[in-house]
């Protein structure tokens, strides 16, 4: 068994992360799932939530991720995501506005894009 799988956070406009790691953390229509090495080969479908990378040098890579695809195979993990943003690209207190608006304007989607937002940004 390998002791490390590649993983490729894309999103519709830029690949957002790509790297070695120990474990990925998304969460799925099926609900959360963990990644490691040597994991059975799955294809499943990312619901709106962050995702942790522990990466091989020991770091932590959190990204907010809305909506898309995750597969894995061969010790390789691809994240395609319709929107991905790496936790230290996310601006707080513009991330705490737009909850805020969403919520005022009781826009579900939004007000859930928004919160996830914050807790990548806040898990740094």
């Amino acid at each position: 068994m390998a002791a490390e799988l590649h993983v490729a956070l894309v999103a519709a406009d830029r690949e957002v992360w790509s790297g070695q790691a120990t474990l990925v953390v998304a969460r799925t229509t099926s609900g959360d799932i963990g990644v490691m090495p040597g994991h059975q080969p799955l294809l499943g479908v990312l619901e709106s939530g962050p995702v942790t990378i522990r990466t091989s040098e020991g770091g932590t890579v959190i990204a907010a991720v809305h909506g898309g695809f995750i597969s894995f195979a061969d010790d390789k993990l691809s994240l395609l995501a319709e929107i991905a943003e790496l936790s230290d690209e996310i601006d707080v207190q513009r991330a705490e506005r737009a909850l805020e608006r969403a919520q005022s304007d009781d826009d579900a989607s939004a007000e859930r894009r928004a919160e996830v937002r914050l807790r990548a940004a806040t898990a740094r």
